[in-house]
């Protein structure tokens, strides 16, 4: 605990860890922090583990964490029988999609309630926040139908604009887009720039967090998404990677263990992706160039 005694900042700073009670407190933190990590990691280790066992090794009575060997060959073998490689293309077409339109749509939207504020935006606003209210549950036939009756099945593009389209995303930018100092909006607009090009130049520059943050949201959301993709994906060769595995797990001949390391492939670029954004999010300085 050396480093409390330069801490200033938070709740407590280095002389309240002086007090007995207080270090108390903070290793009882410290102890919950590292339980709720084990409990986020310990699954995924799991999973990532015991794929690799054999049926045999998954089925037996006598339990051991580690398989007898770790054979990525089986991994590939698995990949290439499968062809899986085709369910990450189109997985990768709707993610892309849905993190375009999520920070397109929803950006220009936030900007023109949060920053412009044109008549009758106060009504606008009032609509996007009872959408939210509405369950997605409630929503999702006439939806499906809508898009039937547009001609978009076996489509990405219904897909995308679902996933980019969230009236939280709206939320989170039209709140940071409201911290930006007014001063820079007159300043661009003295310069002679449109309030589209203040928009470009100006406001996404200094919003990356927020657009990081809203692009990991849709990501997640458009990568692990197994219904509407269901839906709406009805030819074989579009399936994405949750409907891929679902169809495989009840039309092809795999066994547990092949399950098991199909839920390993469909993660890997999950985590992957998350740990790229949040790296981008956290090295990023809010505040830079956000001073009267």
């Amino acid at each position: 605990m050396k480093h409390l005694k330069y801490k200033t900042e938070g709740l407590l700073n280095f002389s309240d860890y002086k007090k007995t009670r207080y270090k108390i407190v903070y290793g009882i933190i410290i102890f919950l922090l590292v339980v709720f990590v084990l409990t986020a990691i310990i699954p995924v280790l799991w999973l990532f583990i015991t794929s690799f066992k054999t049926v045999n090794e998954i089925n037996s009575n006598e339990y051991h964490l580690f398989p007898k060997a770790f054979d990525f060959m089986k991994l590939v073998n698995l990949w290439n029988r499968l062809d899986f490689g085709r369910y990450y293309v189109n997985t990768i077409l709707v993610v892309i999609g849905a993190m375009m339109c999520s920070v397109l749509f929803n950006g220009l939207l936030a900007y023109a309630i949060g920053v412009l504020k044109p008549a009758g935006y106060k009504i606008i606003n009032g609509l996007i926040l009872f959408s939210y209210m509405i369950p997605a549950a409630l929503s999702l036939f006439p939806l499906v139908m809508q898009i039937r009756d547009f001609g978009m099945i076996n489509s990405y593009l219904p897909l995308c604009l679902i996933f980019g389209s969230n009236a939280y995303y709206f939320m989170l930018f039209k709140d940071y887009f409201q911290k930006i100092p007014s001063s820079l909006i007159e300043a661009a607009r003295m310069d002679g720039l449109s309030d589209f090009r203040i928009f470009y130049k100006v406001v996404l520059p200094l919003s990356k967090p927020i657009i990081g943050v809203v692009a990991i949201f849709a990501m997640t959301a458009a990568y692990s998404d197994f219904l509407l993709p269901y839906l709406i994906l009805q030819d074989d060769g579009m399936k994405t990677v949750m409907v891929a595995i679902y169809n495989l797990s009840s039309t092809t001949t795999i066994d547990t263990s092949e399950f098991l390391m199909l839920l390993v492939i469909s993660i890997i670029p999950q985590i992957i992706i998350f740990i790229i954004f949040q790296k981008q999010i956290m090295g990023s300085q809010v505040s830079s160039g956000m001073k009267e």
